[in-house]
């Protein structure tokens, strides 16, 4: 009998956890993160800063790093701003605070119809001169609000120290028409032959079919527009100089002039200023994100 020899088994080389691609594609993503992270704290940390000093005593709020950590904590700067503000000569806060409630209600709202509609002439109706209207529209966009300033000051000069003259030179804006454009445009043509064989005019059409389908650009320009609205300061400083009718950004300015200095207060202030600006993006921002990628897409 021969004696047969047996061959060890050979090794099976191992496969890498990782290949090439993967480890590129993950380097790409974690240095992507991180810069992102790095952005993201940086803008939001004046925010935490300014909220965490309003609840602080005046010689504990600009203290460097130090200016993020809690303590002493109280209302008393809130209530402190309350207390200043109680008089006819001074003013009253929930006076500051309507006043900018009623002009950035009124620009969002006015500018949602009238834009929208003058976008929606210019995007899916046919008339002679539209190109030219258009063209217009787009200049526009690029001229700032400081260059027609003094000439709007002296044409609305008798209507000083009144609500609506905060807010009728800004319902019409070329941005927001601009913005409401390039969305129409990019809707199907067949939605309006559609309409217009079930017997619906354009009233009819751009209110039960555009409106509906357009919740995205109507969700970004209402936040554009009451972010520019609520933050407006050149207007208010030329147009009023009573208390009662100036609202929250000219008041802060004001207020941090006046002595005694007491940054815990103005923090406070500031933190009441810009809380309806969260709250909006918060209630906003899914269509607001949905728009600026539908945006991307047709670009």
């Amino acid at each position: 009998m021969t004696a047969t020899t047996v061959r060890p088994a050979e090794a099976t080389p191992t496969q890498p956890r990782f290949t090439k691609r993967q480890r590129t594609d993950l380097l790409c993503k974690t240095v992507n993160y991180v810069v992102m992270t790095a952005v993201t704290l940086f803008f939001i940390a004046p925010i935490v800063y300014m909220f965490i000093g309003s609840f602080k005593p005046a010689n504990k709020v600009l203290n460097g790093l130090g200016g993020f950590m809690p303590e002493s904590m109280s209302f008393d700067n809130y209530l402190g701003v309350f207390a200043r503000f109680n008089s006819e000569a001074t003013g009253y806060f929930q006076d500051f605070y309507l006043t900018s409630t009623i002009v950035s209600t009124a620009v969002v709202l006015g500018g949602l119809v009238v834009n929208s509609m003058a976008a929606y002439a210019l995007a899916r109706l046919d008339w002679r001169g539209r190109d030219g209207v258009l063209l217009g529209v787009i200049l526009l966009v690029i001229v700032p609000f400081e260059a027609i300033a003094v000439p709007l000051y002296y044409l609305l000069n008798d209507h000083r120290n009144t609500y609506y003259v905060q807010f009728l030179p800004f319902i019409a804006n070329s941005l927001s028409i601009y913005l409401f454009y390039t969305f129409f445009i990019g809707l199907p043509k067949e939605l309006d032959e559609a309409a217009r064989m079930d017997g619906a005019g354009p009233w009819k059409t751009f209110a039960l079919v555009i409106v509906p389908m357009s919740k995205p650009v109507f969700a970004s320009v209402s936040i554009l527009t009451f972010l520019s609205s609520w933050g407006s300061f050149l207007w208010p400083v030329m147009m009023v100089d009573q208390p009662a009718y100036r609202p929250l950004p000219l008041e802060i300015s004001v207020f941090q002039g006046q002595p005694p200095t007491d940054w815990g207060q103005i923090f406070a202030f500031g933190v009441m200023l810009v809380l309806p600006l969260l709250v909006v993006f918060l209630l906003f921002q899914r269509w607001f994100v949905q728009s600026v990628a539908s945006s991307g897409v047709k670009g």
